[in-house]
């Protein structure tokens, strides 16, 4: 059960996408949300995930990965889809409500670090290969000299140990990090949101492909693409071989998860 929120910035309500219950916000809400928590935590962990398509998708087939969703703090709509069919859904769901994704809410974050020159936000670069977390901090650093980056790592591609993973924790914990950016993949970064929230004080988020989008390592889809929904097509085009699988099962699994909602409860 999460604490109550920062005064002027409660946690909104959260409504089900298939297994996921999804936040409605604006993209400056989250940000000063996040921002108030950042800055204001005590003693708790707080865990952020962005949910699009393929997530809904792959928490339809995996319980433990809803479960994990469904037990963090806030839970933001990162895809259009997602927006889309939460309106569809949902009477409740405010029309003003938008797309909350990772990668403009971690360089709103950035920016207001800057912007406050405050040593209060204190990131945790969590991700990645090595050569896209070394673009990344040459990029934070260029652009937001004032953002207080205390720590890095790029874990190596497989499971780590239990030894590891309390290694991490102490080398988290003794940097003085309060947030910590998590770019693993989903649903691996979702998982290790979790835990961290799990065993530290600090605001854990899982940003996905925000690391090369910022670092400048993987181009981004045009606005109109991303309003309109059809970034995954652009995506697609860039990295067919990875990105496929993803696509072509996630996107209709979706799909058919959201009208099969639409008959259950029509407008909830």
């Amino acid at each position: 059960m999460a604490e109550p929120a920062a005064p002027g910035h409660p946690l909104p309500s959260h409504m089900p996408i298939g297994a996921v219950r999804v936040a409605a916000l604006t993209l400056s809400d989250a940000v000063a949300m996040i921002w108030d928590r950042i800055i204001g935590l005590e003693s708790r962990g707080f865990s952020i995930h962005f949910c699009n398509a393929y997530t809904v998708a792959l928490a339809e087939r995996d319980a433990d990965y809803a479960s994990c969703l469904n037990d963090a703090d806030l839970v933001c709509a990162d895809g259009t889809p997602v927006v889309w069919a939460q309106r569809w859904l949902h009477r409740q769901t405010p029309q003003h409500s938008s797309r909350v994704y990772g990668p403009d809410v971690m360089e709103a974050i950035l920016a207001r670090s800057e912007e406050t020159r405050s040593p209060g936000a204190r990131h945790y670069l969590l991700g990645a290969t090595p050569d896209v977390l070394e673009a990344l901090r040459v990029r934070i650093q260029r652009t937001w000299p004032h953002a207080h980056v205390v720590g890095w790592e790029s874990p190596a591609f497989r499971t780590p140990t239990h030894a590891e993973l309390l290694a991490r924790d102490e080398r988290i914990s003794s940097s003085g990090a309060n947030v910590v950016w998590v770019g693993l993949g989903t649903p691996k970064q979702d998982f290790e949101v979790a835990r961290i929230a799990a065993r530290l004080p600090v605001v854990a988020l899982g940003v996905g492909a925000a690391f090369d989008f910022l670092a400048g390592t993987t181009p981004q889809a045009p606005q109109w693409m991303q309003r309109s929904g059809t970034e995954w097509l652009y995506r697609l085009a860039t990295e067919p071989r990875r990105l496929a699988p993803r696509y072509f099962w996630g996107n209709p699994l979706f799909i058919s998860v959201i009208l099969r909602q639409r008959v259950r409860s029509p407008r909830a």
